[in-house]
């Protein structure tokens, strides 16, 4: 019988378990609506934002704005969006396994020479080079518990300034890019300086009719630090669909596995249940049957 309520108490603690995973599915079900709204909404503007600056800014020199002058990178800086919390599956693993390989294979030099500089977006990302005493910058733990434009605009700001500063002459922006629930993508993208797009000879040149006022060059001096902002939102809008679409995901197949591991344990009760009653019904024969024999 001790097996029996080991088996039984498994039973008990099973279930538990999966109605918190179920729970958490939910929660992350209704974050991630919400979630996938924001990014929803901003990527058409972003992505059109962008692609008026690279037509504006292709036929200026390196030298109209310092966000587009292009240095040898000899110290670097690796933005790195992860989340707060775990239950996510490979979500941050994968994105911090990205950002090592970017610097391993990219950026080895600058790291043997310490020149590589980490900004953590989410606790995750920032735990983990902390731990291995990577140059860490600031803490933005606090960003998704009010995530909008602004704040995530003081992130942006401090890394231009380092960088017009001369701090690191690279940034380059590593995150999950949002699909659906099920798919993100992991994405490297260089954010500073701003890279131009070039046109190569034989695509057809698109015409687009711009009237600019006052001047194309003060429309780009403008547009270049409200391109990067954007584009550093719209990264961490990203990420945070992708945290809670690979969370409810998660979740969904934990609370799978545990029905699954019910059913097998419900099985191994009741077999051992209806051995431990056929045990007792033997005794019971056995015991009649001697004592009918005397």
């Amino acid at each position: 019988m001790a097996n029996l309520k080991e088996v039984r108490n498994r039973i008990v603690s099973v279930s538990s378990t999966q109605q918190i995973t179920k729970a958490m599915k939910m929660v992350s079900a209704a974050k991630l609506k919400r979630a996938t709204n924001a990014i929803v909404q901003l990527r058409p503007y972003a992505n059109k934002l962008k692609e008026m600056l690279s037509n504006l800014s292709a036929s200026l020199e390196d030298g109209s704005s310092p966000f587009l002058q292009e240095r040898e990178p000899t110290r670097v800086l690796i933005v790195v969006v992860s989340s707060n919390r775990g239950l996510a599956g490979a979500f941050n693993a994968n994105v911090i396994k990205t950002a090592n390989n970017l610097i391993v294979e990219k950026y080895s030099n600058q790291l043997k020479a310490g020149n590589v500089s980490i900004v953590g977006i989410g606790k995750k990302g920032q735990e983990y080079y902390q731990k291995r005493k990577y140059n860490v910058i600031g803490n933005n733990n606090e960003l998704y518990l009010d995530l909008n434009f602004i704040n995530v605009s003081k992130v942006t700001e401090e890394i231009m300034q380092g960088f017009l500063k001369g701090d690191y002459d690279r940034v380059e922006l590593v995150y999950n890019q949002f699909k659906n629930a099920a798919v993100q993508f992991l994405t490297v993208e260089q954010l500073l300086p701003v890279p131009k797009t070039e046109r190569k000879p034989d695509a057809k040149a698109v015409q687009v009719d711009y009237i600019l006022e006052p001047s194309q060059e003060e429309i780009v001096e403008q547009l270049i630090p409200k391109n990067i902002k954007i584009q550093l939102y719209k990264a961490v809008l990203d990420s945070h669909a992708s945290e809670h679409g690979a969370r409810m995901t998660a979740m969904d197949k934990a609370t799978e596995n545990a029905g699954e591991l019910i059913k097998a344990l419900k099985l191994a009760y009741n077999q051992a249940r209806q051995a431990a009653i056929t045990t007792e019904l033997t005794e019971i024969v056995s015991g009649a049957a001697a004592l009918s024999s005397n």
